[in-house]
């Protein structure tokens, strides 16, 4: 169960795109599997002959943060991992799945993502590649298509980039509203994602709705009052973007105060474009992330540090605006939580690639590669306040994915490689 507000819906894991099947079959190709003496609920699992496995457990194997095994076994019951450990010493199940000396992580966990859109920004990122800088008002343009779609349309969109993520590993995402900026259509987009994710998040305060430019405060009310009425129910979080050209720090802690008293629990676009209130305010109001966090005063990162709020980085982001890359090395030197996460969105950050964001974070960001990888899933677990995911160990989800590689280190040193081979979510095979 996810700790916090309780959920209404069963979890359920999007339907993977049905033209990825031959090339799933092709990339499965290696591996063995002994057909199931039970039904698939109440079967047990062994993934065998693990090169080396991720548990994110540092009881376990070499003791690092990583608790990394090698020569490892995972055993699976249900949707839930019951034993990890030296693959000569697993227990005898009713499947086999010989994993040909690959590495096996568990699922990455994408905290951030903006998937509820309809349009294409193309232009503008040609625009911007060729010199022009980015800014927070290129959303007003995937507002005006995203409220012209129809739910059909929106719905699509979303199950086409869960898909798409989960063909590389990613088994939890979190996405939010935030394009639509009316009580209907903030309201339509969180039903929409609510069908295919328990993490979602309202973020009616992405921008100042372009109908009311000319009074911000009747929009934060609207925001904080029939808004949010319409929005709590099919929604876990709450976030705003707090940066100049969009709220202020005063509105920002109205809009989430608000939430809070709804029962949405916080989270924060903090410090992504200029130094401001955010990280701080994200740290006052126990918020579960503070997102970006590139513009760090020292007071800032020593807030985090001492703070259960996790920093969110989102590598896509400056990759995608050629803006300052965040500095993981400082957060993570201090004692910070850091999470790794895409932002996919159709503006900033057309990704949904959490391997892309890894290599990035390490090539750019000062992160070791045990350290990305770390943030990718358990980081991301930590945004989401969850301890059930992000982590291969008895109790948790079994959320992972099957490396073409030997070693975790392959997704920073073979940046673009499609390496995920096999990804199972909550004990079902879906890639």
């Amino acid at each position: 169960m996810t700790p916090g507000r309780p959920r209404t819906r069963p979890a359920s894991a999007p339907s993977p795109d049905p033209t990825a099947d031959q090339a799933t079959k092709d990339a499965m190709s290696n591996a063995t599997t002994v057909s199931p003496a039970h039904s698939a609920s109440t079967a047990s699992t062994l993934i065998t002959n693990i090169a080396a496995l991720v548990t994110n457990d540092p009881s376990l194997g070499d003791g690092s943060p990583l608790g990394l095994v090698q020569d490892a076994a995972v055993v699976i019951e249900g949707d839930r991992i019951v034993w990890t450990g030296d693959h000569s010493k697993a227990p005898a199940t009713d499947n086999r799945v010989d994993a040909g000396g690959r590495a096996v992580v568990p699922g990455f966990v994408d905290s951030h993502s903006h998937l509820v859109f309809a349009g294409d920004r193309t232009q503008e990122f040609n625009a911007r590649m060729s010199g022009r800088p980015y800014s927070a008002g290129g959303i007003r343009t995937t507002v005006a298509a995203t409220r012209a779609a129809s739910d059909e349309e929106l719905e699509a969109n979303v199950t086409r980039y869960l898909a798409e993520a989960l063909r590389q590993g990613t088994t939890t995402m979190e996405t939010k509203s935030g394009y639509g900026l009316t009580v209907e259509d903030e309201a339509r987009a969180l039903r929409i994602a609510a069908a295919h994710t328990d993490e979602v998040t309202y973020l009616g305060a992405h921008i100042v709705s372009p109908d009311l430019a000319e009074d911000p405060a009747a929009y934060v009310a609207l925001v904080t009052g029939e808004m949010l009425d319409a929005c709590a129910p099919h929604a876990r979080w709450i976030d705003v973007f707090c940066e100049r050209g969009a709220f202020d720090g005063d509105q920002a802690r109205a809009i989430l105060t608000a939430g809070k008293a709804r029962g949405l629990h916080p989270r924060i676009h903090a410090n992504q474009l200029s130094y401001g209130p955010g990280v701080q305010l994200a740290v006052e109001l126990d918020a579960a992330s503070a997102d970006h966090c590139t513009h760090l005063t020292d007071e800032d990162v020593d807030a985090l540090a001492h703070s259960d709020t996790v920093a969110t980085l989102l590598p896509g982001a400056e990759f995608s605006t050629r803006a300052q890359w965040p500095d993981a090395r400082r957060l993570l030197d201090a004692g910070a939580t850091v999470a790794l996460s895409t932002d996919c969105n159709p503006g900033s950050s057309f990704t949904s690639s959490v391997p892309f964001c890894v290599a990035l974070a390490v090539r750019d960001m000062g992160m070791t590669p045990d350290e990305a990888v770390w943030s990718a899933t358990a980081g991301g677990a930590a945004a989401l306040r969850r301890t059930d995911i992000g982590r291969l160990t008895p109790g948790a989800y079994a959320d992972l994915a099957l490396l073409d590689a030997p070693s975790h280190v392959h997704l920073a040193y073979r940046p673009g490689v499609p390496l995920v081979s096999g990804v199972w979510r909550r004990g079902e095979r879906v890639v």
